[in-house]
């Protein structure tokens, strides 16, 4: 063997990225680079490694909320239970500055909570709330901006699938990065609504008021959507999350009471039928079963990596460069952002951060705070151009005359907003650690 075993750890490490840029499936890559070299380096016991590691992912108590949370989000999707959502909070938000803008990103925020579906929320507000932000007179970026942006607050906000794959793959309590990711959660989604009517103020032509004939006509029009539309759904999120938080029930047992929970609201809707049933298992199935074998070849490849010694050669690389703990996140951060170009956030949580998660003692961060720390960068992943997924999806469904420029420009405010919650949650890290602190201690 003309290599070292530290050095095929690294050349496995290359070949995966070259892979990736050239198109192959990511799991059945993983799959194929870990029992390849395992093979060739340990022989066949990398086969039993192979079977040790599928059945530790199948058998991760954990992993088992993913497809109930994605099919509660399926359910509300294809009940159109966000239409009905949408209008209420427009009428409630009548009386504030743009408010077509701020009723969108309510609704993002509230849709968020149900669904961590980025693509199905901006797809769905695209058609829903973007050409009715056009028609008002809105600034076309502006629109756009708002739209990319509040869809992807389902990446932090709990119950985020994002931090369920994250709590499985270092190793910490789901609970406490609900609780950690909730407040960080609501100042991205307060900064997002602040900025928006601060834009509304100083530069009303971009974001228009709506003429009286689509305002509510009375306190009681505002009372009876609201109790129609956006508190059953409030309900409904607000029990699934505070049984997880205050520790009544499990993320899975909670996730199986949401999701039967959301069939009910879309039968008493009267919008929910046998092939819209058929449609949210089939997606939850495949989305699942995505997940599962992601999580299945990264355990291997990362398996082997650390038997070759490929994690000790990252490890020995960081520590020689002696970065601070501020520094050490700086790299880090600035590592993901970069991944989030060509990457989903799939891949970059269950490939990438294992290589990172073990330097986190010795630079004395809680995994907790650094979890939430991805979870605003991710959200990056989904506006920086040019990769940014969030404007493609927009741009689907959006009027031929709207440009992929336009869109755009409309989420780079977006994107220094998230920088700037990055910064601020760098300053005090009490916004993601004071409440599971209170709470647990």
């Amino acid at each position: 063997m003309f290599l070292s075993d530290p050095a095929l750890g690294i050349l496995m490490l290359v070949l995966f990225i070259v892979f990736l840029m050239l198109g192959f499936p990511i799991a059945f890559t993983l799959m194929a680079l870990g029992v390849g070299f395992g093979y060739v380096t340990r022989g066949d016991t990398v086969f039993q490694l192979f079977v040790q590691r599928t059945y530790s992912v199948m058998a991760n108590d954990v992993l088992i909320s993913i497809p109930l949370f994605l099919f509660m989000g399926y359910v509300v999707e294809r009940a159109n239970i966000l239409d009905r959502l949408f209008r209420s909070i427009q009428l409630a938000a009548g009386w504030v500055p743009g408010s077509l803008a701020v009723a969108t990103l309510i609704t993002c925020a509230m849709f968020a909570t149900a669904t961590g579906i980025v693509g199905a929320v901006v797809t769905l507000m695209g058609l829903l709330a973007f050409p009715a932000m056009l028609r008002a007179g809105y600034d076309t970026r502006l629109a756009a901006g708002v739209v990319c942006a509040g869809g992807c607050l389902g990446i932090l906000i709990p119950p985020s699938v994002m931090l369920i794959l994250y709590g499985a793959t270092a190793g910490v309590s789901v609970v406490k990065l609900y609780a950690a990711a909730f407040l960080p959660g609501l100042m991205l989604a307060g900064l997002y609504t602040a900025y928006v009517i601060i834009i509304a103020m100083i530069f009303p032509s971009r974001a228009p008021k709506l003429p009286p004939q689509e305002r509510a006509g009375s306190v009681f029009e505002v009372a009876w959507a609201l109790a129609t539309s956006f508190f059953p759904l409030a309900v409904l999120i607000s029990a699934v999350l505070g049984a997880i938080v205050f520790g009544l029930a499990t993320p899975s047992e909670a996730a199986a009471v949401g999701a039967l929970g959301a069939v009910l609201l879309a039968l008493a809707y009267r919008s929910f039928s046998v092939d819209k049933m058929k449609e949210s298992v089939f997606l939850t199935a495949r989305a699942s079963a995505m997940v599962c074998w992601l999580f299945v070849g990264s355990a291997v490849f990362s398996a082997v990596f650390a038997l070759l010694g490929g994690q000790q050669v990252v490890e020995n690389f960081v520590l020689s460069l002696n970065l601070s703990p501020v520094g050490f996140l700086l790299l880090t951060q600035a590592i993901i952002f970069v991944l989030g170009w060509p990457l989903e956030w799939t891949e970059i949580i269950v490939i990438f951060l294992p290589i990172f998660l073990p330097l986190l003692d010795n630079f004395g961060i809680d995994p907790i705070f650094f979890g939430v720390l991805v979870g605003l960068n991710l959200q990056t992943s989904f506006l920086s151009p040019p990769v940014a997924m969030a404007p493609f999806y927009l741009k689907g469904v959006a009027p031929k005359h709207v440009t992929i420029d336009q869109i755009f420009a409309g989420v780079m405010p977006f994107l220094a907003i998230v920088i700037l919650s990055m910064a601020l949650l760098y300053l005090f890290p009490e916004i993601a650690l004071w409440l599971p602190s209170a709470l647990y201690g």
